[in-house]
């Protein structure tokens, strides 16, 4: 089973931090974060994983050959010469990501409790193209999933959701069918969520599961780092 860390982006929201490190490596507990990910994926039964790179690319390299040596796993650092967002990225990685078998995609500085193999067996019960792990909760720009738990758009500031529809926020990890690639459609540089809301008004099935109350954090800004090294550390 194969997996995609998101670990490319620059982390500006975490400057100065970010300037001389890559967000990824930023320790919580005395641990990168993208260690964090990298363990709860091997735990889920993740043998193979590609880390995306951009931002102070050369510090995730060594990371990634250290990693490799520790964990015992496949890991593939996929440089990008320029920032490709999260959809640029995954179609960049395709070639070790499609081996015929659905895999995840995490975001890099995303902490939580989620029940991944839930996720994963969710995603193959279903026969979605791609299942988003979301949550009840306030965010910007939430998505809305019909009542079946079909994405069937976003939500817009000032409009209420029809009737039977709900708007919940992605929580940055989810899984993919390998069938994606031939209907990622988009080049360059784009975001995933792109793919996503074009394929479900196409009616390619991109479902909602639903994380509950487990616990999670995005590691975006100084007050959610700290936070997590309170709790974590």
């Amino acid at each position: 089973m194969k997996a995609m860390i998101l670990a490319a982006g620059r982390g500006v929201r975490l400057k100065p931090l970010t300037d001389r490190r890559p967000k990824p490596l930023i320790e919580i507990g005395g641990v990168p974060m993208i260690e964090i990910v990298l363990k709860r994926l091997i735990a889920a039964g993740v043998d193979g994983v590609a880390v995306n790179a951009w931002h102070l690319a050369d510090q995730l390299e060594g990371y990634v050959q250290t990693a490799r040596k520790r964990f015992g796993i496949a890991i593939q650092l996929s440089r990008e010469e320029a920032l490709l967002d999260t959809g640029g990225g995954i179609k960049k990685a395709a070639p070790f990501l499609n081996d015929g078998l659905p895999f995840f995609v995490h975001n890099a500085d995303v902490l939580s409790e989620i029940d991944l193999t839930g996720l994963y067996r969710f995603h193959e019960r279903s026969g979605a193209l791609a299942t988003l792990a979301v949550s009840d909760r306030p965010g910007p720009r939430r998505l809305l999933f019909d009542a079946s738990g079909r994405l069937v758009g976003r939500e817009e500031a000032g409009k209420t959701p029809a009737p039977g529809v709900r708007a919940l926020a992605f929580n940055g990890i989810h899984v993919l069918s390998p069938a994606i690639f031939n209907k990622m459609n988009e080049t360059g540089v784009f975001s995933i969520m792109t793919s996503y809301l074009r394929l479900a008004r196409e009616g390619e099935g991109v479902l909602a599961f639903d994380a509950g109350a487990a616990r999670w954090l995005d590691i975006g800004t100084p007050e959610a780092l700290e936070r997590a090294r309170k709790e974590c550390g």
